[in-house]
């Protein structure tokens, strides 16, 4: 998935100040308490629970902020959170799909509207670019868990469709609805992944110049900066010549 593993490299590359640390914690812990809300605190007994304190752990969210984030799932006054997917187009003609949490549906929906429109964007209707995705299961693992033909033959025993392995690590794919039960299965063969989670997949990509990157980065810092939004994803591509000069 090109578009999403280049961003997550040039956000690595740029590196993280405390303050955007500190709200990617915040998110982090939102998504811990809806997953526990929603179901078990019990993390054994919680899929979607286990995958946030997992991802959650992978950025080295202390412990009891995870701990604190838990334990407000049970709290009766306890903030009610709406998930809602928003979807546009960004410069280059991108497609975008953004997923936000929220207690006010009015005010993240006018801020992800400026976000778009500030940035040469437009928000579209709900299922105006979701068609150019797949949504897909996603088990990474780093390369040290075993070589290509090893990783491929577990994740086919496991029940996953896919494997891409590249310098940055191996990312199994399986449909949605099978994560559980693949990530189970391949953590019994493997040892623990490093991350376990949900993904849009691009069905195709369109590649941006340097200009074209710059902008699109642009759209997509000021949403990941919004509050209310906990994941974005984007059908792009950058070549590492491109890739040299952000």
């Amino acid at each position: 998935m090109a578009g999403h593993s280049k961003w997550a490299n040039i956000q690595h590359r740029k590196g993280r100040q405390d303050a955007a640390r500190s709200k990617v914690f915040s998110k982090l812990a939102k998504e811990i308490t809806v997953a526990a809300k929603m179901g078990d605190p019990d993390i054994d007994k919680n899929p979607r629970l286990r995958m946030a304190v997992k991802e959650a752990k992978k950025l080295s969210v202390p412990k009891d902020v995870i701990e604190r984030a838990i334990k407000k799932s049970q709290a009766n006054d306890g903030d009610n959170y709406d998930e809602i997917r928003y979807e546009g187009y960004g410069p280059m003609g991108v497609a975008v799909i953004v997923e936000a949490m929220t207690d006010n549906r009015n005010r993240t929906a006018s801020s992800v509207r400026s976000i778009f429109a500030k940035s040469g964007g437009n928000l579209g209707e709900t299922g105006s670019v979701a068609f150019m995705f797949d949504r897909k299961g996603l088990v990474a693992y780093a390369l040290d868990a075993g070589d290509a033909d090893t990783v491929m033959m577990a994740a086919i025993e496991a029940g996953a469709e896919d494997v891409e392995t590249t310098e940055d690590g191996h990312e199994i794919f399986c449909e949605s609805t099978d994560l559980h039960e693949v990530s189970t299965a391949l953590e019994a063969e493997l040892g623990e992944s490093e991350s376990t989670k949900l993904i849009w997949k691009p069905q195709t990509s369109t590649e941006l110049d340097l200009s074209g990157a710059e902008k699109l980065m642009r759209l997509i810092e000021a949403l990941e900066d919004d509050d209310d939004v906990q994941t974005v994803t984007a059908n792009f591509e950058i070549s590492d010549e491109v890739m040299a000069q952000l």
